[in-house]
C-alpha cells in the first residue's frame, strides 16, 4: 500500500509517502504560507519515492487541533485531492503524532503532549505505545496548563511545545513522573503515514465528505479583541 500524508496543522508544514516500508519525507518550519508550499512537497515526495498520484491508495491528512488556518488547509488540499483521485482518507491527530515521534525516537512508553494552544492555554492528551505506535488514554482536550495532570503510573515522556511555553505549569503537575522532555516535537507527516497505516488495516478509513476538521476550542472564530 503507498499512502500520501500531509500535516499543515502547526508551525510544521510537512508531506510524505510510505512505500514498502520506506518513508520519504518534505517538511519545513514556517509560520505561514503553508498552501503554498504543501502542493510542492507532495509533488517532491512522489518523485522522491518515484510513483504517481495514481500510485496512491491512501492519503492521511493532520485534522488538528493546531492553527485554525493550518488545519482549514490541510483538510481542503487532502479532499481535494481524495475527491479528484477518488481515494479513501484517514485522519490523524497532531497530538497522536507527536507522541509517535516520541516513540519513534526516544522509545518512550508513556507520552503526556502538550502544544501550545496559545491564549493562556494547551492542547493536551495521554498516550501510550502498543506494537510500537502510539495509542490514545483519554480525550484529547484544551486546557490551562495547570489542569493537565498526569494518568495513573510513572516514567511519563514531557513532547510538545506547550512544555515549553508552559514550562512551570506542567512540570508542577508532572512533578516526580517525567522521564524526559523533548519541547521541540511537532507533528510530521512522516508519523501520521505510519499511525494511518495501521488505522487503514483496522477499517478505519473514510470518504473524503466525511473528512473534518479538529479544533477542540470552540471559539476560534473569536476577534482578536475578544480573545
Amino acid at each position: 500500500m503507498n499512502i500520501l500524508a500531509i500535516d499543515t496543522c502547526t508551525e510544521m508544514c510537512s508531506a510524505a509517502v510510505l512505500k514498502e516500508g520506506e518513508i520519504f519525507e518534505q517538511a519545513a518550519l514556517t509560520q505561514r504560507g503553508h498552501s503554498d508550499r504543501i502542493l510542492g512537497m507532495i509533488d517532491t515526495v512522489l518523485a522522491q519515492a518515484d510513483i504517481s498520484l495514481q500510485q496512491v491508495d491512501l492519503l492521511a491528512f493532520g485534522r488538528g487541533p493546531g492553527s485554525f488556518t493550518g488545519v482549514r488547509v490541510g483538510v481542503g488540499v487532502a479532499q481535494g485531492i481524495a475527491f479528484a483521485k477518488q481515494l479513501p482518507v484517514v485522519p490523524v491527530s497532531t497530538l497522536a503524532a507527536v507522541a509517535q515521534r516520541a516513540i519513534d525516537e526516544y522509545g518512550a512508553n508513556r507520552v503526556a503532549v502538550a502544544l501550545d494552544a496559545r491564549m493562556g492555554e494547551i492542547y493536551a492528551g495521554h498516550y501510550i505505545a502498543q506494537d510500537g505506535l502510539a495509542v490514545s488514554g483519554d480525550d484529547e482536550q484544551v486546557c490551562k496548563p495547570e489542569a493537565f495532570m498526569p494518568m495513573s503510573g510513572r516514567d511519563w515522556f514531557a513532547a510538545g511545545t506547550g512544555w515549553q511555553v508552559y514550562a512551570s505549569e506542567l512540570n508542577s503537575g508532572f512533578a516526580g513522573q517525567l522521564q524526559h522532555t523533548d519541547a521541540s516535537l511537532l507533528p510530521t507527516a512522516a508519523a501520521m503515514a505510519r499511525l494511518a497505516q495501521h488505522a487503514a488495516s483496522q477499517g478505519q478509513a473514510i470518504d473524503a465528505e466525511q473528512a473534518v476538521p479538529v479544533y477542540l476550542r470552540d471559539n476560534v472564530a473569536k476577534k482578536k479583541g475578544e480573545q
